[in-house]
């Protein structure tokens, strides 16, 4: 599988690019967001990408970041959306604008990306409210944790995890919700301060960072 192209950027179209890797012209798909953010026709360019493999179609699919390929990966899993629908997502909010409606609750937001419906984003909002923290806590590692050879960090999904006392899962929590917020680019300050301040009624690692990015937010 292909994970990583690291070329010469030949063209850019309104929805993919043409990357030249070694005399091969690699064609890859991308958000709007992803594509504006690329470089000068004939400079350098490294993305990450999925592969997109259906009956009729092998399609390369461009990320900036491994941040936002997995959530890519975590939009698709939600039954309806599919990689036309997660593009769409990703370059009206950005990974982490998806990220700050999804724990929030704002399907509003996850609607205003084009061919969204209401409930298509109620979904997306439901089923991805307790998996996002996961990936907004190791967001900011996530690029740190590719090797210089573009190989990503072994995950061992099975290992058994052991079970912690009640004060250290409380601990952990916190943790793992201030390194979330970090990662949406709020100030450590800032972050813990919020952090701090929600602990009082929530202990859960996505409460805690739903209840955190409510105090965060600009009051009106």
């Amino acid at each position: 599988m292909i994970g990583k192209l690291t070329g010469r950027l030949d063209y850019r179209a309104s929805d993919h690019a043409l990357i030249d890797v070694g005399g091969v012209g690699y064609v890859v798909h991308c958000s709007e967001r992803t594509l504006a953010a690329l470089p000068a026709r004939g400079a350098m360019v490294a993305l990450y990408t999925e592969l997109l493999v259906r009956e009729d179609l092998l399609q390369l699919i461009g990320f900036s970041t491994p941040y936002e390929r997995e959530w890519h990966r975590l939009l698709i899993s939600v039954q309806g959306v599919g990689a036309k629908a997660s593009m769409a997502i990703l370059g009206t909010l950005g990974a982490d604008g998806a990220a700050r409606a999804i724990m929030l609750g704002d399907a509003n937001s996850i609607k205003a990306a084009p061919g969204v419906g209401p409930k298509l984003a109620q979904r997306v909002v439901m089923e991805l409210k307790d998996k996002a923290p996961g990936i907004m806590a190791r967001g900011g590692s996530l690029d740190a944790a590719m090797g210089t050879d573009g190989a990503e960090p072994r995950v061992e999904d099975d290992a058994p995890l052991p079970k912690k006392p009640l004060q250290k899962q409380e601990n952990n929590a916190q943790a793992e919700a201030l390194s979330a917020l970090q990662n949406l680019g709020y100030a450590p300050v800032d972050a813990a301060r919020a952090v701090t301040q929600a602990a009082d009624g929530a202990s859960e690692t996505p409460a805690l960072i739903r209840a955190a990015l409510r105090l965060l937010a600009p009051k009106e």
